[in-house]
Order: C-alpha cells, then structure tokens, then sequence
C-alpha cells in the first residue's frame, strides 16, 4: 500500500490535493469545535456546581467522564470519515488500517476448531460416496434394478445419489443464511447437526435406493448449510492479524475431510459391508459439532447487530481478551453509526449499494468451478493409469495430498501476501497446467512423454487451486459483504457454488463426448485466465484491515 492513507485516487491516475485539503480542514474544524464545546461546558458545570455547593471532586470526575465520551464520539467520527475518504476513489487498494491491532490473550482456536468440524463433515460426506460405489450398489440391488437401470446402473446411481446431495446442499446453502441471521451462528450451527446426523444414520442403514436417496439429500442440506455457515463464523470471531490463517483452515479441513474418507474405504476390499460403517461414522462428528457449539460463544458482531451488546463484550472477552473489549465494540459502533437500517432481505442484494459487491462473490464461485477443479479429480485415475499407476487409491492419495500441502502453504501466506494476489497466481498456474494437459492429449511430438505430462499437469493444477482459488473465496466473502447482508449474501455466492457444481457435473460428459477431453481442458485454460482479469479489476485486497473498516469503505451506512 503505497501513499498517504488519504490520497483520493482518480481515473486519471492523480491525486486531487485540493480535495484532501478541504477534508483535513473540514476534520480539523470539526475537532476545534467540539473542543471547544467540551472546555465551555466543563466551565459552565464548575460556575454551576459552586453555586448549589456541589463537591467540587465528584463534579470533576463526572465532567472528565462526560468529556472522554465525547471525545470518543469524535473520534469515532473522524474515523469513520476517514476510512470512507480513503474509500472514496475508484481505487479502493489504497485502505489502510487506521490504527495498530492489540494483542489477543483470548482463546479462538479451540472455537475454530469445533467450527472446523463442519468443514471436515463436508469434505468427508464429498468423498465417501466414490469409494463405497460399487459396494453399496451390490448391497441395494441397483444393478439388477431394470427400472433404473437404463444403459448403466453404476451411471444411474451416481446420478441419483451424488445428485440429491448437491440438490440439497444447493437447498443448504440458500436456507442456512436465512437461520444465521435470525437464530444466530452457534444456533445454527446445533440446529445443522440434525440433517448430518440423521442423514448419516439413514445412509448408513439405508436397505433400499429410496432410503439412501433421502439419507443422502438430509446430508446435502447439512454440508449446504455448513458450507456457507463455516466460513461465516470463522471469519466474524478471527481478530485481523491472522483472519486470513484461520480462514484457510477451513479448506484445509475439507481437504482433511476428503483423505479421510479416502482412508475410511480402505477396508472395503476385506469387508464389502464396511460401507455401512464409512457412512455410519460421520454422526460422531455432527454430534460433537453441536455439543461444541453450544458452549461457543456466538458472532460478537451478530450479537452487537442484535442488540445485545452485554453478550458482545462478552463473547469478545472470551474470544480475544479483555483488553480488546474496548477496540472492538469502538470499531463495531463506528461502522454502524448513524444507521438505523432493519435487518437486510433477499432482495437487498440486489440494490445498487451491494450490487456490484454481491456480484463479485458470486463471480469468484462461478470461476472456481468452471476453472475445471471437479473435471481434473474426475479424470485423475485414468491420467496416473496412462503413467503406469494402476491403483486408484493411490492416485487419489496423489491428488489429496497435493491439496492439502497446497492449502497449508496458502495458510501460511494468506496473511502476508493477501488474498488477492493468492488467487491470481493460483488461476495463473491454473491456466498453464490445464494448457499443459490439454497439449499432451494432442500434440504428437508430445506422445511419448504424454502420461507424465498429463501427471505432472494433474498436479501442478490441483498445488495451484488449493493455494487460492480453493480457499480464498469462502474467506474473502465474509471480509467483503457489510454485517446486515453478510449471512445471506454468503449463502447466495455458495448457492451458486452448488448449483454450477450440480450443472457441471450433469453436463460435463456429455460435452467431452462431443468436443473431446482436450478441447474442454483448453477452454477451462481460457475460463482461468478470464478469472485472472476479472479479479484484478474487481476485487480488492483486506489483508490486515478490520470487518468494520472494509464494510466502512465498500457498504458505508445510510
């Protein structure tokens, strides 16, 4: 960030000195005033005070606590002006935090932890599904099921049993905002074990099609509602300093998730039935979520948005410190002074004042899926079988294990290289190993070293998703969406993660069958760098800046 914390910046490129000179005269004026106003009533109360015989103590100490509070409304003030100054140029990259962070002696990681759990839930119930296939489609007879059979009863069983969890997470996701804003995150983070665990125990002893289909639509709606809600939580209770690490950690659970259900099936060859007991044991981790959360303090910034700004202070003494008490109901009562606005709708996302934030969500989820990462893990076996790598399990274990050094990294980095610059690398590196791998299905020169191409592309493009396009978009959503909008803004940008990933995976092979596997890798190559443009046109950096200074600068209230 370079230049004056207030340089106004133009389309031209220059800095409007005037401009800043009549706001620092206007802010100055506006100091000396109220100064003043404070010296002649603390004249006029000691006059006051010695005619009715007052304890001259006692007056002074109340005078010196009325002054203090209204020297704080000063400065909350200027503040505020000062953060919408910075902001009010087309160049928002300019915001700089106003003021030094203290330090946290409060306890947040064991809170993000149980939060995590959800995540975990949601990559797990992903992955669980692919090694217990073929098992589970014996044990229900879909095979020999002629009606549903058609031309592939594997084919028909994915589409129905994948399917409903995507359509319910799609349901998930779209609900789960609505619950947050009116019962809370912790609440809804309880009432969100109900459809995991109840969905994990039909599954697991599903003895038809229609019981798992149910089974698995209730766990959809369960890893919908965790998927928005997660992020969410970890965002509004992380202090600034380390937002970014501790956002990442969520993709970093839903990888842990994934491998996790990798490992889970190992057994299966051994113990065909073992399916039962792989979706079986995710009721123990919804579980535990709610118990958890019902001890965890709620979103002190929900809180204060509600009103209840006892529970604030104390929900941010639990999780921060008492020290921090102070900073943070200061921030929180400068980014909502002077509005008295109701509780956002559905339709306020689309005002002209969020518009164009909502849309950037939006865009970042659309991105990720059409950037090809769902295509990369379906196709991932057959590329390491054109290696020599028989085993897909070992594959699998290639591909995750890419993930998770790859999200480790982007945690370590998140909060020091910011998030923007993450995920334009991350769509950078992207584009260049889907190139990579559509060139080795095709160019004949290439032939004899195709398979350990089409490897090292496989992996280069999964280190470079996990390092920012897969999680800097549930992170970076929650910094950028105001607190009255922010739940279920969240929910409509993970809505439409959902519904591509439904479309994709409905479409995906009908479209290879007609333009060919190269062709489609080469168009997911144009897709990543069309998101490398768009992201560095519209979306802006937050690292290091509060909720409450960026919500200032994009959504100022009215």
């Amino acid at each position: 960030m370079q230049g004056s914390a207030f340089a106004i910046k133009v389309s031209g490129g220059g800095v409007v000195g005037s401009e800043l000179h009549n706001r620092r005269r206007i802010v100055s004026g506006q100091f000396s005033t109220r100064s003043l106003n404070v010296k002649s009533l603390c004249i006029s109360c000691k006059n006051y005070s010695g005619e009715l015989g007052l304890d001259s103590n006692y007056m002074g100490a109340q005078l010196a606590s009325a002054k203090m509070r209204v020297e704080t409304m000063v400065g909350m003030s200027a503040r505020a002006r000062s953060v919408r100054a910075q902001a009010s140029g087309d160049d928002l990259e300019q915001l700089t935090s106003s003021k030094p962070r203290g330090q946290s002696s409060g306890s947040v990681l064991p809170y993000v932890a149980v939060a995590c759990l959800g995540a975990i839930l949601f990559g797990y119930h992903l992955g669980v599904v692919n090694g217990a296939l073929e098992y589970l489609a014996k044990d229900l007879g879909i095979a020999e099921n002629t009606v549903l059979k058609g031309n592939s009863g594997q084919l028909v069983l994915i589409r129905w049993v994948v399917s409903a969890s995507l359509a319910g997470a799609t349901v998930g996701s779209f609900t789960g905002g609505t619950f947050a804003d009116k019962l809370g995150r912790t609440k809804t983070f309880v009432l969100d074990a109900i459809p995991l665990a109840l969905g994990s125990f039909l599954s697991a002893t599903a003895q038809s099609v229609n019981s798992m289909i149910i089974g698995r639509l209730l766990v959809g709606i369960g890893i919908g509602v965790s998927s928005a809600l997660v992020p969410l939580y970890i965002s509004e209770i992380s202090p600034t300093e380390i937002r970014g690490t501790l956002g990442a950690v969520n993709q970093l659970f839903i990888c842990i998730g994934i491998l996790v259900a990798l490992v889970a099936g190992l057994p299966l060859a051994a113990n065909p039935s073992w399916w039962r007991t792989m979706f079986g044991i995710a009721i123990v981790p919804a579980i535990l979520m709610a118990l958890g959360m019902a001890f965890s303090p709620d979103s002190p910034r929900w809180l204060f948005q509600q009103g209840k700004y006892s529970q604030a202070e104390t929900a941010i003494r639990k999780l921060w410190g008492k020290e921090r008490v102070a900073e943070v109901m200061h921030d929180l009562k400068a980014s909502s002074q002077g509005s008295n606005e109701a509780e956002a709708g559905w339709l306020d996302l689309f005002s002209s004042r969020y518009r164009k934030v909502v849309s950037v969500g939006a865009a970042l989820f659309l991105f990720q899926q059409l950037a090809g990462i769902n295509a990369v893990v379906y196709y991932s076996t057959s590329v390491f079988r054109s290696a020599g790598i028989e085993s897909d399990v070992a594959a699998s274990a290639l591909v995750g294990a890419a993930n998770v050094f790859g999200t480790l990294v982007a945690s370590t980095l998140m909060d020091k290289k910011g998030r923007k610059s993450l995920i334009m690398t991350s769509f950078g590196g992207m584009a260049v190993s889907m190139l990579l791998l559509s060139l080795s299905f095709t160019w004949k020169v290439l032939a004899p070293y195709a398979g350990t191409l089409a490897v090292l592309g496989t992996i280069l493009y999964v280190l470079s998703f996990s390092l920012g396009a897969g999680p800097v978009p549930a992170l970076l959503l929650p910094e950028i969406f105001a607190s009255r909008i922010r739940a279920k803004a969240v929910s409509l940008s993970l809505g439409m993660h959902w519904v591509s990933n439904f479309a994709i995976g409905l479409y995906f092979l009908s479209v290879v069958n007609k333009f060919g596997i190269s062709t489609v890798y080469l168009g997911f190559s144009m897709v990543c760098v069309l998101a490398v443009v768009y992201i560095a046109s519209n979306v802006i950096e937050t690292k290091g800046r509060s909720l409450e200074e960026i919500e200032l600068a994009l959504s100022p209230a009215v």
